[in-house]
């Protein structure tokens, strides 16, 4: 579940309702990993709060604050029996830097396989991904040195995932970083909104705002390769699609399928 970010704390939090309910509602056990965020003690008492009130049976925060802790057994014990793990907003890059290789990221792909939902919120959101979007510079437009990529965990390998997306103008990046791989399906996902992803390779949207999804399967040509420093890049044949909430989109046919669609499979 990639949330973009800013998801609303307050007020219907129809988000963190559905993560709740998806986590198994009143008998959810929940692990926070505050680990993306330089304010960490802050944010894990945050969603430790938000989750307790929210009902779920359980919710412990587990701090990651070096990569020595990413390895610890009694951090890694923590995530046994849990039903779902939430991955805090912060940086993305420090993230994938404490937790890259380590034991923890193991376990954490390991409970995501056996059905244990894992949801990103902003940097959490980034890192889901096996090609993860480390930093780059806003635009509507493709422009060279755009984006940096970097590995993420690697729960899929189909998309790449941006957040804050249209509060930060962050089309170009994630058009850039499609076409360094046109295999890759972009997810450019709005705050407070979320894609979350089930089992069938179903994108199913709720939240706010939109999701932008960028497929370049049939992308006829692109100069990403040539042009330098920070030139415009070219691209023909990108599809961009704007989604909102009850729209599903199948990774697997790269087609949308808007509510009520008879295409569409549940999302489990």
């Amino acid at each position: 579940m990639a949330i973009g970010g800013a998801e609303d704390k307050v007020k219907e939090r129809r988000v963190l309702t559905t993560f709740l309910d998806l986590a198994g509602n009143k008998q959810a056990r929940i692990a926070v990993i505050p680990a993306a965020s330089s304010q960490a003690d802050k944010v894990g008492e945050l969603y430790h709060a938000l989750f307790s009130d929210l009902g779920a049976l359980a919710v412990e925060v587990i701090h990651v604050d070096s990569r020595l802790e990413a390895q610890d057994p009694g951090r890694i014990a923590a995530l046994d029996g849990v039903t779902a793990i939430f991955l805090t907003g912060g940086n993305q890059l420090r993230l994938a830097t404490l937790l890259g290789g380590t034991a923890m990221a193991q376990v954490i792909r390991r409970r995501n396989a056996a059905g244990v939902v894992v949801a990103g919120t902003s940097a959490g959101a980034s890192i889901l991904c096996q090609h993860m979007i480390a930093f780059g510079r806003p635009g509507e437009w493709p422009t060279q040195r755009m984006v940096q990529l970097a590995p993420g965990l690697g729960l899929t390998n189909r998309v790449v995932i941006d957040q804050h997306f249209q509060q930060r103008g962050r089309t170009g990046r994630l058009m850039v970083a499609v076409a360094y791989n046109p295999f890759l399906i972009g997810l450019g996902v709005d705050e407070d909104t979320a894609a979350i992803l089930n089992p069938q390779n179903i994108v199913e949207v709720i939240g706010r705002g939109s999701i932008i999804v960028v497929d370049g399967a049939e992308m006829s040509y692109t100069n990403v390769d040539r042009v330098q420093r920070y030139e415009p890049v070219a691209v023909t044949d990108m599809r961009l699609h704007v989604l909102t909430e009850g729209f599903r989109y199948n990774l697997l046919n790269r087609r949308p399928e808007p509510p009520n669609s008879k295409t569409s499979d549940p999302v489990k």
